[in-house]
């Protein structure tokens, strides 16, 4: 009988990515892939280093694994890993933690699953993570993450994904290419494209040889792709040229998720960010005038050190009047090893707590005037095949999430829809389907 191995993922897009390339690793290695919450022989868990109690998560997920399975193999492996190996390698029922390195080497690591007396720790500097691993999600859902690039070569203040990734790199666009012609031919519809830093695609052996705007023009003419879509890119990245093509583009859909961090140029400066607000106005302003439709996500940091209630509500007005779609707001935690956690003006606890609340009412705000804006319109929407109190989601181009009475006959399937209105409990009837425009 086959060994089974199940995995669970914290964290980001690329770390599912790279999650969903390591279970086709054990599976060409004769294992069988099971659910996470039923008995396994080796657990696989995906760790972050972005969120608050990475520490305590990772103690949660060990825990649980090993409720289902108590002898059962536990590997670590994701930033988290590679940043504090001797701290997860000490929490109880972990086997094996595995840095940025040598995750990809899974399979030779394991070897006969022996367990020792306490965990095995491979993790090499984060410098020699320095070779492109490719990597996209497949069977899991009806949209694809595909790894274009991985590591990054900023400083901003606050962040250790340089520490836990290493420096920037990329795959070939041929090979991408290739990558997406295989999820073509599995019958995904949706390709998001993901990585660290996308939009410094090009880098391979420390030396820039392309770019971003040249991998998504190759991405455009893969056939059998209905829609794809681009994961965070920084603004100082996100060029005029790269707006103007996914505005005619067939392929490419209307929605960018573009980082902000701060609406306080002074901020931006003691986070080492590579652009100021104004720019940030330019990109809006320059994609809203192409795509009037197009779905602006974005990123935004709060209770930075340094940061005064003046500087808050600076960000607060620049937000609210900027026509965005909905925020990410993420609290403001020490990191150790960055150069932020030593900074003087560390702001309370509870401020931090009544700015991130603020800003989460905003979004809720921008995202209900977007989706009011949508109404009437008609959209191509995706549905998944999830159910939830008998209805199933999908999301419309520029990111407008609806919901349908459960049809088996549409999970995976681009169906248009008339959007009638943002009301949870109200049903529209569309051509004999009913379908609710979900606001969330």
């Amino acid at each position: 009988m086959n060994k089974k191995v199940a995995f669970y993922t914290l964290g980001c897009k690329l770390n599912y990515s790279e999650t969903s390339s390591i279970g086709r690793i054990f599976r060409d290695a004769g294992y069988e892939t099971t659910e996470f919450n039923s008995a396994a022989d080796v657990y696989v868990i995906n760790t972050c280093s972005v969120t608050d109690n990475a520490d305590k998560k990772c103690r949660k997920v060990v825990k649980e694994a090993l409720k289902h399975s108590p002898n059962a193999y536990i590997t670590i492996v994701g930033c988290y890993a590679q940043l504090k190996p001797k701290e997860i390698s000490e929490i109880p029922g972990v086997d094996m933690v595995l840095g940025a390195a040598e995750k990809f080497n899974i399979i030779e690591h394991i070897n006969d699953l022996t367990k020792q007396e306490k965990a095995v720790i491979h993790n090499t500097p984060v410098d020699e993570a320095n070779q492109f691993i490719p990597a996209f999600s497949i069977g899991d859902r009806t949209r694809t993450f595909l790894k274009v690039q991985d590591g990054c070569d900023y400083s901003c203040t606050f962040c250790t994904i340089p520490l836990a990734r290493g420096a920037s790199r990329s795959g070939k666009i041929e090979d991408i290419v290739e990558q997406a012609q295989q999820i073509a031919a599995s019958g995904v519809k949706e390709i998001v494209l993901t990585g660290v830093n996308i939009g410094d695609y090009g880098i391979r052996d420390g030396k820039r040889q392309d770019r971003f705007l040249d991998l998504i023009r190759a991405l455009d003419r893969v056939e059998g792709i209905d829609r794809i879509r681009i994961s965070s890119i920084e603004p100082n990245l996100l060029s005029n040229e790269i707006i103007e093509f996914v505005a005619q583009s067939s392929r490419f859909v209307p929605h960018f998720h573009m980082p902000l961090q701060s609406g306080s140029n002074k901020v931006l400066g003691m986070m080492r960010r590579r652009y100021k607000r104004e720019l940030y106005v330019e990109r809006v302003a320059k994609i809203k005038s192409l795509m009037p439709e197009c779905c602006i996500g974005v990123d935004v940091i709060v209770g930075f050190p340094g940061e005064t209630r003046e500087d808050f509500i600076d960000t607060y007005n620049f937000l609210n009047e900027l026509p965005i779609s909905y925020l990410h707001v993420f609290t403001y935690s020490e990191r150790e090893n960055t150069i932020a956690a030593q900074m003087e003006g560390s702001v309370p606890g509870s401020q931090r707590s009544d700015r991130s609340k603020m800003l989460h009412i905003l979004s809720e705000k921008k995202r209900r005037a977007f989706y009011d804006s949508q109404i009437g319109t008609v959209a191509e929407v995706l549905f998944e095949g999830d159910i939830k109190d008998g209805y199933m989601h999908g999301f419309s181009k520029n990111y407008v999430k609806v919901r349908s009475q459960y049809d088996p006959l549409l999970v995976n399937e681009v169906i248009p829809v008339e959007l009638l209105a943002v009301n949870e409990l109200c049903e529209v009837d569309v051509k004999e389907l009913p379908v609710i425009l979900n606001y969330l």
